[in-house]
C-alpha cells in the first residue's frame, strides 16, 4: 500500500485573480463584476471590499451581468443540478432569487433589457428566450434548426431584440423582434454572412459586423485565391425617414433672419423629448429595410465586441498581418475612427461614462476614452480569493461534465446507453477522490461507455511539476572505450527552417559523423556519467563545445552551438527523405512520394511543400499513415482530384496540362490504424473520388467531430463528439468505431520495420508501378499551328 497524505485533496483559501473567465462593468462606473473559479466578485475601482457574493465552492456560477438599474446581478447557475438563472442584489445583501426552474439544457449568456426587467439568454436546444423578473414568465423569440444564438441585444427602449439566426451551413441573418406584436422581421437577406448585431442608442441605426469585403490574395504555389479579412461594420436606417450620416455635405453661408417678437403664452408647455432619451418608443418601418444598409467607412478586418454609445460605435479589430486586436471608436458625428490602443477587451457602463479594459494583464476603470487607453489605476484584484472545498468542486465538476456530454452529444439517444445509469454507476466513485487526474479517469471511463472517440477529458487543477528544457544536439551519441562521446550521427536537418534546425550542421561549426566530443563547457565529458548533464536547461542557450577528430583533447577546438529542445522534427525529416529516395530509386524517378502527417496547418504545408515540386512526376504515393486529423482534407482532395480538359502551350516551351496546380496521373493512398479523425476522412474521400488504390490497414475510426471545450470552474476541459457523418443514402452512420478498410491489406511486421523495411510503402511502389504499366501519362504533341490566311 502506498502511504499517501492526501494533500492534492485538502481544502484552503485559494487566489483566483488568475482564472477569471468573465468580467463587467457597474452602471456607473464604480464597481466591476469579475467571475472565477465559479464565483461571482465584485470588486471596487478604488475603494473599498472585494465581495465575493456567491460563496458557492461546488456551484458552477457563470456569465454574470450587472443590471442597467444598478439593483441586482444576474447569472447563470447550476446550483439545482441543472442550468438556472439567477439575480442577487449587488451588494450580497438578500439573498439569491431563482428565476427559471425545470433546465434541463445548457445555458448561454444572459443580456438585461434597459429597464432592467427582463434578461436574455439562448441555449444548446437552439433557443433565443427571455424572461420577465417580476412574474418569472418565460417568452421563446426564435428557435435555429442549425445552431445556437452567439449574438443579440436590446432595443433602448427594451421593446425590441435583434439577433443573428444561423439559418443554413453556409450563412446566417440579422432579425429584429417584436416584443409588442410578437413577430421577427429580418434585417438582412442571407446571401452575406454576418456577425454581432446592436442597436444604436437614438433608435436610429442597427450596426452588424458581415462578410461583404471581396479582396483575394492570390496564392504563389498556382494560379488561385482566398478570402481572408472580408468583414466591416454595416448600419440600417431604422426608419425609412433617417438621412445616411454619409449623406453628401455642402458647406453654405448662414443668413441671419430678424424674427418678430412673440407673445408669451400662459400655458404651460412642455419641451419634446430628445430622441435619444431612453423614454422614447422606438418605431422601425421594415418595409424596404433590407434596402436601407450602409457601410461603415473602417478597413477590412476581423472585427468583435461591438457596442455602442449616444454618438460613437466601439469595437475591436484586427487588421489584415496583425496578430493583436486593437480597441476603436467610430464617431457618427465626426465620420472619423480613432485608434484606442491595445485594448484586449472592454465593457462600457450603462451611463457611458465610464471603461473597463484589459490592456495586457491588467483590468482598469477608465473614463470612455477618446485616445489611447492608458490604465493609471488597475484593479486591485488580490482579494479574488475562494475558500475551497476540492470535494464539492469535484463533484460538481463530475455533474457538470456528464450534463454536458448529454446536451452536446451528437446523438440524441446516447448510443443506447442509459446515460442517468452510467451518471449513477460511476458518481459513486466521485468521493474517493483526492487528486484531479482520479477524476478525469473517472469521467474518462464514464464517457468511455459512449464507444467514441474524440471524447476526451483532461486539464484542470493540480500540482504540476517544472518542464526543464534538456539541451539536444540533433545527433545520435555513443559513449566511447576513451571516456570520450563520439558523435555516431547527425541528423541533416534544413538550417534555413528554424522548425528543422540542426545545431551541429550550422555553418562554421564543421562537426562531421565521427568526431568526438571532447568537453562541454570547459568540462571533460569524461567526469560525467551521462553527456547530458550538461546539457540541462541549455535548450536554445549557448554551449561551447570541445571537439576533435580523434579522441583526444591533443589539437582539440572549440565550437559554439545552440542546442534544441526536441529532435522528433528532425527524425520526421529524415524519415520522409529516406521515403523519396526509396521511390525515386525503386521508380526510375518516375513516381513522386508525400507524407501528410495530419490534417491541420502543419499537414497542408507539409503537403504543399512537397506537391507541387513533384507535379512532373508521373504517378504519386501519398502517405496518409500516422495522420493526426484535422479539417483541411477536403483541400487536399480537390486538388488531387483535378482532371485534365486541354493543353496548354507557350511559344519556345513546352506543353501541359490545365487546369495549372493539377498532377496527372495514377495515385496510391497509404493509411493505418493510425490515420485517425480526418486522417481517417480522407481515405474515405479518396475512394469516392475513385483516385486510387488504398493500402495499408484499417484506419483508426473516429469520425464524430467536435467544437472545443465549456468552460470547467477549474480549468479543465471536456471535449463533446457533436457532429458526424452518414451515408448520402441516409441509411447509415459511417466509419465511426470502423474506420476506412484499405483495398489491399499490409501489416508491416515490427521486426522488419525496425531493421527499415516498410512493407507497406514497398507495396505501394509495386501497385503503382502496375498501374503506370497499364495507364501510362500521355501528353500528345502540339497540332500543326492554324493558318488563318485563307
Amino acid at each position: 500500500m502506498i502511504q499517501d497524505d492526501l494533500a492534492t485533496g485538502r481544502d484552503g483559501i485559494i487566489d483566483v485573480s488568475r482564472s477569471v473567465q468573465s468580467w463587467e462593468i457597474s452602471p456607473d462606473g464604480n464597481r466591476a463584476i469579475f467571475c472565477a473559479r465559479g464565483e461571482i466578485f465584485t470588486v471596487p475601482a478604488k475603494n473599498g471590499q472585494t465581495r465575493n457574493l456567491t460563496n458557492t465552492s461546488g456551484v458552477h456560477e457563470r456569465y454574470p451581468k450587472w443590471s442597467p438599474d444598478g439593483k441586482y446581478i444576474a447569472f447563470i447557475s447550476d446550483r439545482s443540478g441543472e442550468d438556472e438563472i439567477y439575480i442577487i442584489p449587488q451588494d450580497g445583501k438578500g439573498g439569491e432569487k431563482q428565476l427559471t426552474s425545470g433546465g434541463d439544457v445548457y445555458k448561454y449568456s444572459l443580456q438585461w433589457s434597459p429597464d432592467s426587467k427582463k434578461i436574455l439568454w439562448s441555449d444548446q436546444n437552439y433557443t433565443l428566450n427571455y424572461i420577465d423578473i417580476d412574474s418569472k414568465a418565460v417568452s421563446q423569440v426564435d428557435k435555429s434548426d442549425v445552431n445556437s444564438f452567439f449574438a443579440y441585444d436590446w432595443s433602448h427602449d427594451s421593446r425590441f431584440i435583434t439577433y443573428n439566426k444561423v439559418e443554413s451551413a453556409v450563412s446566417s441573418r440579422i432579425f429584429i423582434y417584436s416584443l409588442d406584436d410578437k413577430k421577427a422581421n429580418p434585417v438582412t437577406d442571407g446571401f452575406f454572412d454576418v456577425g454581432q448585431t446592436v442597436f444604436s442608442k437614438d433608435g436610429k441605426y442597427l450596426f452588424f459586423t458581415s462578410e461583404r469585403t471581396f479582396n483575394p490574395t492570390y496564392g504563389w504555389t498556382e494560379w488561385n485565391h482566398t478570402y481572408t479579412d472580408m468583414t466591416k461594420i454595416y448600419l440600417v436606417t431604422l426608419q425609412n425617414t433617417t438621412k445616411s450620416p454619409f449623406e453628401p455635405k455642402s458647406d453654405e453661408v448662414t443668413v441671419k433672419e430678424e424674427k418678430p417678437a412673440e407673445e408669451k403664452k400662459d400655458s404651460k408647455e412642455t419641451t419634446p423629448k430628445d430622441p435619444k432619451e431612453p423614454g422614447k418608443k422606438l418605431s422601425i418601418d421594415f418595409d424596404g429595410i433590407v434596402s436601407r444598409i450602409a457601410e461603415i467607412p473602417t478597413p477590412a478586418g476581423s472585427y468583435g465586441n461591438l457596442s455602442t454609445t449616444a454618438d460613437k460605435i466601439f469595437y475591436n479589430r484586427r487588421a489584415p498581418r496583425e496578430e493583436k486586436f486593437n480597441l476603436y471608436s467610430y464617431s457618427l458625428k465626426d465620420l472619423e475612427e480613432t485608434n484606442l490602443g491595445e485594448v484586449l477587451s472592454y465593457e462600457i457602463s450603462s451611463d457611458e461614462k465610464k471603461m473597463l479594459v484589459r490592456v495586457g494583464g491588467s483590468y482598469g476603470i477608465v473614463p470612455l476614452p477618446s485616445a489611447p487607453v492608458k490604465i493609471k489605476d488597475a484593479l486591485n484584484l488580490s482579494d479574488l480569493k475562494v475558500k475551497l472545498d476540492r470535494k464539492a468542486e469535484w463533484t460538481q465538476i463530475f455533474n457538470e461534465a456528464w450534463r454536458q456530454m448529454r446536451d452536446f452529444f451528437y446523438a440524441k439517444n446516447m448510443h443506447g446507453v442509459d446515460w442517468k445509469a452510467m451518471k449513477k454507476q460511476y458518481g459513486q466513485l466521485v468521493p474517493f477522490v483526492n487528486h484531479r487526474a482520479d477524476l478525469t479517469y473517472i469521467i474518462g471511463e464514464m464517457i468511455g461507455e459512449l464507444n467514441i472517440g474524440h471524447a476526451y477529458v483532461g486539464g484542470g487543477d493540480y500540482p504540476k511539476a517544472a518542464r526543464i528544457a534538456l539541451g539536444l544536439l540533433g545527433a545520435q551519441l555513443e559513449k566511447d572505450a576513451s571516456g570520450y562521446v563520439k558523435i555516431k550521427k547527425i541528423l541533416a536537418g534544413q538550417n534555413w527552417d528554424k522548425d528543422f534546425r540542426s545545431p551541429l550542421t550550422e555553418i562554421g561549426v564543421n562537426v562531421k559523423e565521427g568526431d568526438y566530443i571532447i568537453a562541454i563547457n570547459g568540462k571533460s565529458v569524461k567526469e560525467m556519467n551521462n553527456i547530458y548533464e550538461a546539457l540541462v536547461d541549455r535548450a536554445g542557450k549557448q554551449v561551447v563545445l570541445t571537439v576533435n577528430s580523434t579522441a583526444t583533447d591533443q589539437g582539440a577546438r572549440d565550437v559554439t552551438v545552440i542546442p534544441i529542445d526536441d529532435e522528433q522534427s528532425l527524425y520526421y525529416l529524415k524519415w520522409i527523405e529516406g521515403n523519396i529516395e526509396k521511390v525515386t530509386k525503386a521508380t526510375d524517378g518516375k513516381v513522386g512520394y508525400i507524407h501528410i502527417p495530419d490534417m491541420g496547418v502543419n499537414g497542408l504545408n507539409w503537403f504543399a511543400k512537397y506537391y507541387y515540386p513533384q507535379l512532373n512526376k508521373e504517378a504519386l504515393i501519398i502517405d496518409d499513415r500516422g495522420n493526426g486529423g484535422g479539417n483541411v482534407s477536403p483541400q487536399i482532395l480537390e486538388r488531387l482530384a483535378r482532371t485534365p480538359v486541354m493543353m496548354n502551350y507557350r511559344r519556345n516551351s513546352i506543353h501541359s496540362f490545365n487546369p495549372t496546380g493539377m498532377h496527372v496521373g495514377p495515385k496510391i493512398l497509404l493509411m493505418d490504424e493510425f490515420s485517425a479523425s480526418d486522417g481517417d476522412i480522407f481515405p474515405y474521400r479518396f475512394r469516392a473520388a475513385k483516385l486510387g488504390t488504398l493500402v495499408g490497414k484499417r484506419s483508426w475510426g473516429g469520425v464524430v467531430g467536435i467544437a472545443g471545450s465549456l468552460p470547467f470552474v477549474d480549468g479543465g476541459f471536456l471535449n463533446k463528439p457533436e457532429f458526424g457523418p452518414y451515408d448520402l443514402d441516409g441509411k447509415n452512420w459511417i466509419m465511426e468505431g470502423h474506420g476506412v478498410d484499405p483495398d489491399v491489406v499490409v501489416d508491416n511486421d515490427p521486426a522488419l520495420e525496425f531493421e527499415g523495411t516498410d512493407q507497406q510503402l514497398n507495396k505501394g511502389i509495386e501497385l503503382i508501378l502496375k498501374e503506370l504499366e497499364k495507364n501510362p501519362v500521355k501528353k500528345n504533341p502540339i497540332p500543326p499551328f492554324p493558318d488563318k490566311s485563307k
